[in-house]
């Protein structure tokens, strides 16, 4: 999908993501030293909204647009930086903290493209984490993107960061429960079911 699909994805609802931040960044980020941080591919910022509120100097990139207008009116008053951008492309003016990457859904050369940029933007010891629908939630899992092109695992995150020096903090397959209720409108019903994410966590050295 290119900016101007993913800028009507984004009008045609009143949220696309949830409002509160993706459970897995809640849970390795909470303990992290607030420093800067760039949510590449942010979409309505739930996940630099979050950051702000803990004291991170966040700023959320996304080439939509209307996402990013969403996002500066569900931040009210908390101070971030709201970039409309190329997620393969940007680069931040000094080197940052944090980079989180959540659902960005781009092909493997792309997505190379920009898991690499991300971890160069890091300071030596900033963190990078990013979290995707897994390859194996197509045929394992429930709902996110059906096309297997976008779909990745952990062992290809870390083939992309191939010759850059990391420490790979975690790196694997993590189960995601959702129901309709959660906001999963493509699940019907109200009984949980296993969606499937990669997760990828590293310190760059």
């Amino acid at each position: 999908m290119d900016a101007h699909a993913w800028d009507e994805r984004y009008a045609a609802s009143e949220l696309v993501w949830s409002r509160g931040p993706n459970r897995f960044v809640a849970e390795e980020l909470a303990e992290l030293e607030p420093g800067i941080a760039v949510d590449l591919g942010g979409g309505e910022g739930r996940n630099a909204i979050w950051l702000a509120e803990r004291g991170w100097s966040a700023t959320t990139v996304d080439f939509s647009q209307v996402a990013l207008d969403k996002g500066r009116r569900l931040a009210g008053d908390l101070a971030l930086d709201w970039v409309c951008a190329d997620a393969t492309t940007w680069r931040p003016d000094r080197p940052v903290d944090l980079v989180v990457v959540a659902y960005l859904q781009l092909a493997a050369a792309q997505r190379r493209l920009a898991i690499r940029s991300a971890v160069q933007m890091l300071r030596p010891g900033g963190t990078l984490l990013l979290v995707a629908h897994d390859t194996t939630n197509l045929t394992e899992g429930t709902g996110g993107p059906q096309d297997p092109a976008v779909l990745m695992s952990a062992e290809d995150v870390l083939d992309d960061l191939e010759g850059i020096e990391v420490e790979v903090v975690r790196a694997g397959r993590v189960a995601r429960e959702v129901t309709a209720a959660s906001g999963h409108h493509e699940h019907a019903g109200d009984a949980a079911r296993t969606a499937w994410d990669c997760l990828v966590r590293v310190v760059r050295r």
